[in-house]
């Protein structure tokens, strides 16, 4: 793994970003993708859609090769400036092993997405590069202005202004302060990748987890395996995302899921941060994985500061 993270160049008019499905099946998402691509044009960008996005193989958007050669085929482009994920499910672990960054590295560009793309941003950084952590195609909604800060710090971040935030306070929050990278994502993902090559080193870095539609006691088995696997012993700082639709056991857990986080990250004294607007909720704002940001953590509020 490289120590130096590059920052693919930003976007300007006139660039060109392709859709691509390296996930799950896009069943009657047209729409959104049409959407996308509008968006994208109304923004100066040119779109191309990958030969495979509405493709169908049991669960997923076309078979493992299929999806594999979309996006392996965008990334070797270096007409191709961004690389937009329509959407996660899951499958793209199935192809990381596939991927070949040989013409990537001459050319980086950015690949968006979230949830599932976890596995791709985590390869993306233990290569050495950033990628954002931000909206997927079927994440509009036919009046943007329900989601206009996600739609918002999208474009900015794509453009070339990270977006720094100042996140609501909470009394579960862990005070303290931290720089570091930016690494992390959708919990279940980051999970997923221990023992492989894609397992983030946190070493000095700033982690950030969200989840949808897990157990409580789910939640508390993935900390507790990372824990076990040393994952937290040198991070710098966690924030915390949405933590979305969880699911009710028979058998109740018995206390909320920030009290869960802070029991099982109790050994350790870094900073945590809660309400992070991050996730599996229409308010997904956009964060720059492998950037450098400042986290400082208080009960009143939060602060998460890119480096310029």
């Amino acid at each position: 793994m490289t120590s130096e993270i590059i920052q693919p160049p930003y976007l300007k008019k006139g660039d060109t970003v392709a859709i691509v499905a390296p996930s799950g099946i896009l069943k009657n998402r047209e729409r959104e993708v049409q959407q996308a691509k509008d968006l994208l044009k109304n923004w100066g960008l040119n779109v191309v859609v990958g030969d495979h996005v509405f493709s169908k193989a049991n669960h997923f958007a076309g078979t493992d090769d299929e999806r594999c050669e979309d996006l392996q085929k965008v990334m070797d482009d270096p007409k191709i400036s961004a690389i937009w994920c329509a959407r996660g499910g899951y499958g793209t672990v199935r192809i990381l092993d596939k991927l070949d960054y040989t013409k990537f590295k001459e050319h980086p560009k950015w690949i968006i997405g979230y949830s599932d793309i976890t596995a791709l941003h985590n390869q993306l950084h233990n290569n050495g590069f950033q990628s954002l952590h931000a909206l997927m195609c079927v994440s509009l909604t036919k009046d943007l202005s329900e989601i206009k800060e996600t739609v918002d710090t999208f474009k900015s971040t794509l453009f070339g202004k990270p977006v720094s935030y100042i996140l609501e306070g909470s009394s579960d929050n862990k005070i303290g302060k931290a720089t570091g990278p930016l690494v992390g994502g959708n919990l279940t993902m980051l999970h997923t990748m221990l023992g492989s090559d894609e397992s983030l080193d946190t070493s000095g870095k700033i982690l950030f987890i969200e989840e949808i539609g897990e157990y409580k006691y789910h939640i508390d088995r993935m900390l507790q395996s990372m824990k076990r696997a040393g994952y937290f012993e040198n991070l710098g700082g966690l924030i915390v995302g949405d933590m979305t639709k969880l699911r009710k056991n028979t058998t109740l857990w018995g206390s909320s899921i920030e009290q869960l986080i802070l029991d099982a990250l109790a050994d350790y004294d870094f900073p945590i941060a809660f309400n992070m607007p991050a996730g599996h909720e229409k308010d997904n704002r956009a964060l720059v994985l492998g950037k450098t940001v400042t986290l400082d953590v208080s009960k009143d509020s939060s602060s998460v500061i890119c480096e310029n």
